[in-house]
Formats: C-alpha cells, sequence, structure tokens
C-alpha cells in the first residue's frame, strides 16, 4: 500500500518552521514506512518541475557508498528533500565538511545525519588492515573506531561479527564528533542551537535503522 506524498518540494518556510528534532521524527516515520513497504506515492513530474525554482533541504546525509545503502529510499525521501554525502565508511573529510558547511549554513538544512550500515566493507577492511593504495589513507581514519571498541571478545578482525558490529556504531559516534570538533561553522551552529548532528546504523536485512536519538 502506498500514501499520498506532497506534490511540491520542501520550501523555505517550512525549512524554517521545522526544527532539528521534527526533521529527526520526520526520517524516522519515513525509515518505517520503508520497513512496512508502504512509502509515499509522489507526483514525479510535478516534483521535477518544481525543483527548477531552487532547494530547500531538510538535512544532510552523510552515508556509505554501498550499493546495498539507497539513503532517500531507506527514509522515503524525495526530489528536493535532503542533501546526500557518500564516502566508503561513511567519515567526514575536509570536502565532506565543506559539503555540510555549505549544507547548514548556507541553504539552511537543520539536521546532520550520519548513518553507518550493518556489514560495512570498509570497516571490515579497516578491521583487517588492509593497505592498498589510497584505500590505506581512508581506512586509517577509521581505526580511532577499532581503538575504541576492544572491549568486545577478540579476534579483533573481520571474522568477529559482534566486533565489526561495535566498530561500525563506535565510527558513527566518532564520525559525528569530529564533525562537530573540526567546523568551526557547524559547532557554532551546534551551539545556538540551530542544527542537530545524530546518527544511526541501518540494518541490511530489515530495512530498519538504528536511531541513536531516541
Amino acid at each position: 500500500m502506498t500514501m499520498d506524498g506532497p506534490s511540491k518540494i520542501f520550501t523555505k518556510e517550512q525549512q524554517e518552521e521545522h526544527t532539528a528534532n521534527e526533521i529527526l521524527r520526520d526520517l524516522k516515520e519515513g525509515n518505517k514506512r520503508f520497513v512496512d513497504n508502504k512509502p509515499f506515492e509522489r507526483n514525479m513530474d510535478s516534483l521535477k518541475a518544481d525543483a527548477t525554482a531552487g532547494q530547500n533541504p531538510k538535512a544532510i546525509i552523510l552515508s556509505c557508498v554501498d550499493s546495498r545503502v539507497p539513503v532517500e529510499a531507506i527514509f522515503d525521501q524525495s526530489i528536493g528533500d535532503v542533501f546526500v554525502s557518500r564516502i566508503a565508511g561513511n567519515i567526514e573529510s575536509n570536502d565532506v565538511l565543506a559539503s555540510m558547511e555549505y549544507a547548514t549554513k548556507v541553504a539552511g538544512c537543520k539536521l546532520i545525519f550520519v548513518l553507518g550500515h550493518e556489514s560495512c566493507g570498509a570497516v571490515s577492511a579497516a578491521c583487517d588492515k588492509v593497505r592498498m593504495g589510497n584505500i590505506s589513507a581512508l581506512v586509517r581514519k577509521i581505526e580511532p573506531a577499532i581503538e575504541a571498541s576492544t572491549e568486545i571478545q577478540a579476534p579483533h578482525d573481520s571474522s568477529n561479527k559482534l566486533f565489526v558490529d561495535k566498530v561500525i556504531h563506535t565510527n558513527v559516534e566518532l564520525t559525528c564528533d569530529r564533525i562537530y570538533r573540526n567546523s568551526d561553522i557547524i559547532r557554532n551552529l551546534v551551539d545556538t542551537d540551530n542544527v542537530k548532528i545524530s546518527g544511526g546504523v541501518y540494518a541490511l536485512s530489515s530495512g530498519r535503522v538504528q536511531f541513536f536519538d531516541p
């Protein structure tokens, strides 16, 4: 079953009147529709036409590049609803931070959301200390999450699903923390209650996101 969704893209007025917590709730409700296989039915021709006038997204979502994690679908979002930045291991970089600064300070987004996922190949590679070309530098950025997860019983490599799962969760938490610490613009927006940073982990089998904010 589908339900009728908005025929217009998110407006500046809607963006300004919604709080970060309301937008986070919107993502939670969208994920529930995705899990229940009851997405909104949208008039895509109307949305495409409306989008030519500009954009006022609700949030910017940082996710992994994994092809099994279709971000807009997971949260039942559509044209004009969210910015999406994707990088293996859903880690921040200077370019990702610049995109987030634009999304929040310039484009008006109220929410930064970091989305990790079950069975993340980048996290598994980091756990196995893979060293290969530019992959080496990327997996090193996940190593702090590995170091913070060693309370899980060994082995501390990709053969241990409990350990990998813990690293995946910790990696999202540390990424959220670094986004706050490494951007003066975002930190000021958060400290003045204009922007919220949150995160969660996507389960491949169920489609459900475990949100860190209740």
